[in-house]
């Protein structure tokens, strides 16, 4: 008898054993078997106030954004996602990871994977950075930069498991230091950071001031490492993008607007104070070419390094006439297109999003405007 229990127990084991291999074996050649192996993308999406900028319950986000969601944005004719996360959405106050936020992550990808989508995973928020406080503690406490280093040691152990032709990693979200060097050196520990670990994984670069094109001489590029995509922000005009955007400086405005041209006349803002105006005058008249012209040093030093040149953030606010709106995404893409700039317009579902996030109707005019060509 015992004989014949031992010889079970010995059985067990080794079928369970037999299976977790079999699973172990199959899970990863889902995870390596993809289309194609270098990380290219083209057109995608940014999957805003999921796991950043968001106070949602388990419930609630499970809710919000599902596998079902990444098979409609494939099937729009998207290549990608940028999938921005928060600190304070990832970790606690100690700095434990949030088990149920971190497997919505690995989700993520993996419903991306099955739907043949790239992955950009791109730490918006920091507790010691927010783009638009006027003080961020990041660039002056050696801790808290030792801190930010730690929390991307930390995502490149997480996901180091994926391919590099599934997710790549973008740094911080729109920095805003006190000066460019602030940054370049920060970003450059981090760099060394991840590369300890993954030598060959795509990192996604920004400028200083919030990412902006008018910075771009300034950032410091790492040399002879072509596992790199240079990234900028594009809401040019601001007073036309944020049109009456509750949470912009310049939302107060409710009169008339317009693109092309020069967005607001001057007969527009008499009713406005001086400090009022002082937000909203600009006289310059936009155009496709002004785009141009406005992105080509960005242009130029994506060209001299051979790095893709990717726009991670774009968008107009729906309070815009919507013809003039139109137009302006029009030529915006095709900016894009003819520069060959990678692209994620800003966003799903959010306040610019392709998708109502009352109606879930889908905004089939602008789908049509942003694929165009591509």
């Amino acid at each position: 008898m015992i004989y014949i229990n031992s010889f079970f127990k010995i059985l067990i084991i080794s079928v369970l054993m037999h299976l977790t291999f079999c699973f172990k074996n199959n899970n990863q050649d889902n995870l390596t078997t993809i289309s194609k192996p270098d990380f290219t993308v083209k057109r995608g999406v940014n999957i805003s106030h999921w796991l950043s900028q968001s106070n949602k319950n388990e419930e609630e986000r499970l809710n919000y954004f599902s596998e079902e969601d990444m098979k409609l944005i494939a099937s729009l004719g998207y290549d990608h996602i940028r999938l921005p996360i928060d600190e304070k959405n990832m970790w606690d106050e100690n700095g434990i990871k949030d088990t149920l936020a971190f497997q919505s992550l690995h989700s993520a990808i993996y419903w991306a994977k099955n739907n043949d989508l790239r992955v950009i995973v791109d730490l918006h928020i920091v507790r010691a950075h927010y783009f638009n406080n006027e003080y961020n503690p990041l660039w002056d406490d050696v801790t808290e930069q030792q801190k930010f280093v730690n929390l991307w040691r930390q995502l490149s152990l997480e996901l180091k498991k994926y391919p590099n032709g599934l997710i790549a990693y973008e740094i911080l979200n729109e920095p805003v230091a006190n000066n460019a060097k602030d940054w370049n050196d920060l970003l450059s520990e981090t760099i060394k950071e991840i590369r300890l670990n993954e030598p060959f994984r795509t990192i996604v670069l920004g400028s200083n001031k919030w990412q902006s094109v008018d910075t771009f001489q300034n950032l410091k590029i790492p040399e002879e490492d072509s596992n790199i995509i240079l990234s900028f922000h594009f809401y040019s005009p601001h007073v036309f993008t944020h049109y009456k955007a509750p949470w912009s400086k310049i939302g107060f405005y409710n009169g008339p607007i317009k693109y092309p041209g020069i967005s607001i006349n001057k007969e527009d803002l008499k009713e406005y104070t001086k400090e009022q105006i002082s937000l909203l005058e600009d006289n310059v008249s936009y155009s496709k070419d002004f785009f141009q012209d406005k992105m080509q040093s960005a242009i130029q030093i994506a060209k001299e390094y051979n790095l893709q040149l990717y726009c991670g953030e774009f968008g107009c606010f729906p309070s815009t006439p919507n013809k003039d709106r139109m137009q302006w995404y029009s030529d915006i893409i095709s900016v894009f297109n003819e520069n060959n700039i990678a692209w994620a317009n800003w966003d799903y579902q959010g306040g610019f999003g392709i998708i109502d996030s009352k109606t879930g109707v889908i905004n089939k005019e602008l789908i049509e405007v942003l694929i165009k060509d591509n």
